[in-house]
């Protein structure tokens, strides 16, 4: 059974990848990922995923020409970080990635497609899956003559701290936020409000 695994990073897919040929699958890696901010920041994730594709001899299909920072954030804006709360800026990204790779997957004949993003204890884990699941059913992304991929559901979170050690053994770069502009200002939001407060009893 042939899977496409979307690869979000290469620390996070090196698990995934081990877990699914232990279960006899035969995986392809597909990295698209346009909501990668900044451009420096996507070609060091790239290049670790090279790096896991090469380590693992992974067959790789890579999507570069949907990188287009500008557009995802223009797509994005309403959903910022104040609107975030039920995940609508999430879930417009997994849907956009997923749709992405359903649509490689049914048009190469894959079998069924999943994402690396299942490994992640950070991401919402059930709206991946309910997303990925609603794309395959609507039939939206089938190839010409009409095949869809389905979508292969596996929980990788129990992999956590092995992928971890694996990337760390490997010098693998290893991000420290999700991808996003927001999802990095979220991140070093405390600080930046400790600052603010600082400078503002100062004046």
């Amino acid at each position: 059974m042939k899977v496409l695994l979307h690869a979000c990073c290469g620390p996070c897919s090196i698990m995934c990848i081990e877990s699914l040929r232990e279960e006899g699958f035969e995986v392809t890696g597909y990295f698209a990922n346009p909501n990668i901010h900044p451009v420096s920041e996507y070609f060091r994730r790239r290049e670790a995923m090279e790096q896991v594709a090469d380590r693992m001899n992974l067959p790789m299909i890579w999507q570069d020409d949907v990188y287009n920072v500008p557009g995802w954030i223009g797509a994005v804006h309403d959903m910022g970080i104040a609107d975030n709360h039920d995940y609508a800026r999430c879930h417009y990204c997994y849907e956009t990635r997923l749709a992405l790779t359903s649509s490689v997957a049914s048009a190469h004949g894959f079998d069924a497609f999943t994402t690396s993003l299942l490994y992640s204890r950070h991401q919402q884990h059930e709206l991946i899956r309910e997303t990925g699941e609603a794309g395959a059913a609507s039939g939206d992304y089938c190839s010409e003559n009409g095949f869809q991929s389905r979508f292969l559901y596996r929980d990788f979170r129990p992999y956590w701290q092995a992928g971890i050690d694996r990337s760390k053994e490997w010098g693998l770069f290893r991000q420290n936020y999700c991808a996003c502009i927001f999802s990095e200002y979220e991140r070093f939001e405390k600080k930046l409000q400790k600052l603010i407060a600082r400078s503002s009893a100062a004046v």
